[in-house]
């Protein structure tokens, strides 16, 4: 068999709980090979990112570029970018080796804690160059309102801005609804005129570091393994929701999620 190649591109976390480490423990879990072009390495732990020190775009290119001549990719998944400079080197990279990809995107903007990983005058590079090649775009409520302008307090809200997101030349946009009140966690997955919502009960905990990067990692093995968006999105939600109930408890602040508790299980994760 075959393993989904998935290339990885985003900050490392030295905690562990998010970033590449996430990313690698995901695509592992569920069956894939794992790659990575590390964008910038990171002191944080569970309280919060207190250091950032970028890589040049130049050698994230050259990372990208040897990695596909050499081990081939089945899919893209993109994290923190930081500069505009790392976004545009890595939207023209894979414009140029990786056209028909598929790619998702976690536009990762700010921390938990608020520390800022995506520079303001990256985003209106990632919406203009980036987005337009992705498969996916998987902005949390915060996230969905900076990108398109519009406010996101109400579920119409998010649906309205995966709209205007659409409009802006991205073929689908997964709003996440974690940081929305109630009993479920409910995502929207907007296509055009099409909205799909997808529920699960929602798990009250503070080891919720890493979550976004889990999701779209799992979205993106799917798609690397030949499923469509909307059967790669709800495995994804589904894997989500056992590592998150997984969770080992490390940490005084917002832990990371049990990747390794569902990795062991015997037959939990198989590659689609």
């Amino acid at each position: 068999m075959t393993l989904p190649r998935i290339l990885a591109i985003g900050g490392s976390d030295s905690g562990g709980g998010a970033g590449i480490e996430a990313d690698i423990k995901t695509i592992t879990a569920l069956g894939g090979y794992a790659m990575t072009a590390i964008t910038a390495v990171t002191a944080q732990d569970t309280l919060g990112v207190h250091d950032v020190v970028p890589i040049a775009p130049e050698f994230v290119a050259r990372s990208i570029r040897l990695v596909a001549a050499d081990l081939g990719i089945d899919a893209v998944k993109t994290g923190m970018l930081g500069s505009a400079a790392m976004v545009a080197a890595v939207a023209g990279i894979l414009a140029e080796i990786a056209p028909d990809t598929p790619i998702v995107i976690d536009p990762v903007i700010a921390a938990t804690s608020g520390a800022a990983l995506l520079a303001a005058d990256a985003r209106a590079v990632l919406l203009d160059r980036l987005m337009p090649m992705a498969a996916l775009i998987t902005p949390n409520r915060d996230e969905a309102a900076i990108l398109s302008g519009h406010a996101v307090e109400t579920p119409d809200d998010a649906v309205a801005a995966g709209r205007i997101l659409c409009g802006r030349g991205a073929r689908a946009v997964l709003v996440k609804g974690g940081h929305f009140a109630g009993d479920e966690a409910v995502d929207f997955l907007v296509s055009g005129d099409e909205v799909t919502e997808f529920r699960q009960p929602r798990i009250v905990s503070r080891h919720t570091h890493g979550t976004g990067c889990t999701l779209a990692s799992a979205i993106a093995l799917g798609l690397g393994a030949g499923l469509g968006l909307r059967e790669a999105t709800g495995q994804a939600r589904d894997f989500l929701q056992k590592v998150l109930l997984a969770a080992p408890g490390f940490g005084a602040g917002q832990g990371p999620l049990g990747h390794a508790a569902v990795m062991t299980a015997p037959g939990a994760c198989k590659a689609p």
